[in-house]
């Protein structure tokens, strides 16, 4: 080959070379090309992912934000208004409108745990403002994991400002409503009280809450509607004049209770009802010594009281009248027991006799006379031996034999064998001086028309009127003497009832007690009051009814039959008289 031929090879080698290379390069450049739009693409679709993140998130906050937004504000919230938080109470009136109970606006302290930043610092901050903080659960509450705990109810307006004052975190108050009482312990027992959430316990502010009041809280409706007020029945007026009584007697004689209530004989309301020892409904608690109400939720023996019932008996039978007389000179021996007379005549005694000197044998032998089913009917007939009926809600079933014999009728007779309620008797007492009407008590406002509605005959007019006849017979020879007020015609029956103790009668505890009524020609009003264990200076024989229960009516009939619109009359033909003091 010649230097020229393989000049011309060798260009041909290196043409071939460089065309390859070309091709070589040209397929890279297609592989790079392919890889670069893969990893565009794959960066689009994570955008893409972030950005579809992105508006989930903001769709689920946006909802949520949306949710909240209709939802209820919380219950914590130291803002609400104070009708939302409370439900309101009608106020309690007497029957003149005198206040006996109010809502009063006040604030709550409450703790929201979550937010307190350091619970002891707190607890220390709070007990310089509240001196009897319970440090140890106050601490344990604001520790806790709850959104809301109560720390103190009801605070006064000068604790408020103070804690305000402390600026801790996670501490507010929610207003609220209490229950304000003007008259204290006045009429606790018929009033009541309600707890600290606003809502009635016992007396007429329960009686309120059973008539619907509870059922319009729970549906919402009594936050802040205008509630009518409730009326009772009773006078403010004479309520203070017979609590002032019942302290002043309870002190002189030494007594561990006393009781009075004044009835009006035509309508059966109650005008004043009082118990002592009683409490302060704005602070029931720590009183709960005088939360019973001996007059209406009290059973007692009511002794000789009884024996105007047995007699009434004999006469509405048509077997007695006040002609006849009764052999009293023996006792009555019957199953073991002897029955004799306290105030003993020896004698044949007749009807208003045995009423006078409270005769134990004629009046045994008025009920035996009787009959024991009769007797047991007419007591029941009376409503002594069943539940009263009344607004009131603490009211005592009556205890009675369960089997009624010959001895239980005799003893019955007096007053022993039997427990009743001082109001039950009281109620059974009106019966026997209004004509023989059975009225239910009641402490609202009743009309006279409104109580014939209601009222049950129970015993003959002329029954009534021989019963008004023995009262008033009492009252001037008989035990009564000390409940006279000169100028109202006081009339009635005392009742020295021996206590049980360890299921044995004892004669130095007595349960004393008085039944009257005034003006006894034509009576407006029965008042009965009574005490239990009275002592005094000169012996249990001075603690009798007659020197004890009897001066307490007179107390309170001569403080308040004026108000009670009764005018007095003096000299034998019911004139006005001056009289000179």
């Amino acid at each position: 080959m010649t230097f020229l031929s393989r000049i011309m090879v060798l260009k041909s080698r290196a043409h071939f070379s460089t065309d390859g290379q070309r091709g070589g390069v040209s397929a890279n450049n297609l592989t790079i090309k392919g890889a670069g739009k893969r990893k565009s693409q794959m960066a689009k679709n994570r955008v893409g992912l972030v950005i579809a993140g992105f508006c989930l998130v903001y769709t689920v906050i946006g909802g949520r934000l949306v949710q909240y937004g209709y939802a209820q504000p919380e219950t914590v919230s130291s803002i609400l208004p104070a009708d939302r938080l409370m439900a309101s109470r009608p106020d309690i009136l007497d029957r003149n409108g005198e206040v006996l109970a109010t809502d009063i606006r006040t604030v709550s302290l409450f703790a929201e745990p979550h937010k307190i930043v350091d619970a002891d610092e707190a607890v220390e901050r709070l007990q310089t403002v509240l001196k009897d903080l319970d440090v140890r659960d106050t601490y344990r509450k604001l520790s806790s994991n709850s959104r809301f705990q109560w720390l103190r109810r009801q605070l006064t307006p000068k604790q408020q400002s103070q804690i305000l004052a402390l600026g801790i975190p996670g501490i507010g108050f929610r207003p609220e409503k209490r229950r304000f009482y003007p008259g204290g312990p006045t009429a606790s027992h018929i009033v009541g009280y309600v707890n600290i959430d606003n809502r009635g316990m016992v007396g007429m502010e329960r009686y309120i809450d059973n008539q619907g009041m509870a059922d319009l809280r729970a549906l919402g409706m009594t936050s802040d509607a205008p509630l009518e007020p409730v009326k009772l029945s009773i006078d403010l007026r004479v309520q203070n004049i017979v609590r002032d009584v019942l302290v002043d007697a309870m002190a002189k004689f030494k007594s561990i209770g006393a009781g009075g209530v004044v009835i009006d004989a035509h309508t059966g309301e109650i005008l004043a009802m009082a118990s002592l020892p009683d409490f302060d409904p704005n602070n029931p608690v720590g009183s709960e010594d005088g939360w019973l109400s001996r007059m209406a939720n009290g059973t007692f023996e009511m002794g000789s009281t009884f024996k105007s019932f047995t007699i009434a008996m004999g006469l509405d039978s048509g077997k007695v009248s006040l002609k006849d007389s009764f052999d009293a000179r023996y006792p009555i021996r019957i199953g073991g027991f002897t029955i004799k007379d306290f105030h003993g005549k020896n004698r044949v005694l007749t009807v208003p006799e045995i009423f006078q000197y409270s005769s134990n044998i004629g009046t045994a032998k008025v009920a035996d006379l009787v009959g024991t089913e009769a007797h047991k009917e007419f007591l029941t007939r009376l409503g002594l031996l069943t539940k009263m009926q009344t607004e009131l809600p603490e009211v005592a079933m009556p205890t009675q034999p369960r089997e009624w014999k010959k001895i239980n009728s005799i003893t019955i007779s007096f007053g022993h064998g039997v427990s009743t309620t001082p109001l039950q008797t009281a109620v059974a007492g009106v019966a026997l001086v209004n004509g023989g009407k059975l009225i239910e008590p009641t402490f609202l406002p009743r009309t006279r028309e409104q109580a014939d509605l209601v009222a049950k005959q129970v015993i003959k007019p002329s029954t009534s009127d021989d019963m008004r006849f023995l009262f008033e017979w009492n009252g001037i020879k008989g035990s009564g003497k000390n409940a006279r007020v000169e100028g109202f015609d006081v009339g009635g029956k005392t009742g020295t009832a021996d206590k049980v103790v360890n299921g044995r009668y004892v004669g130095d505890k007595n349960f004393n007690a008085f039944l009257a009524a005034f003006p006894i020609d034509n009576p407006r009003y029965v008042v009965l009051t009574f005490i239990d264990e009275p002592k005094t200076d000169k012996g249990n024989g001075a603690a009798l009814a007659g020197n004890t229960a009897a001066p307490m009516v007179g107390d309170i009939i001569r403080r308040s039959a004026a108000i009670l619109g009764v005018e007095p009359k003096y000299g034998e033909d019911g004139s006005a008289l001056l009289v000179s003091y």
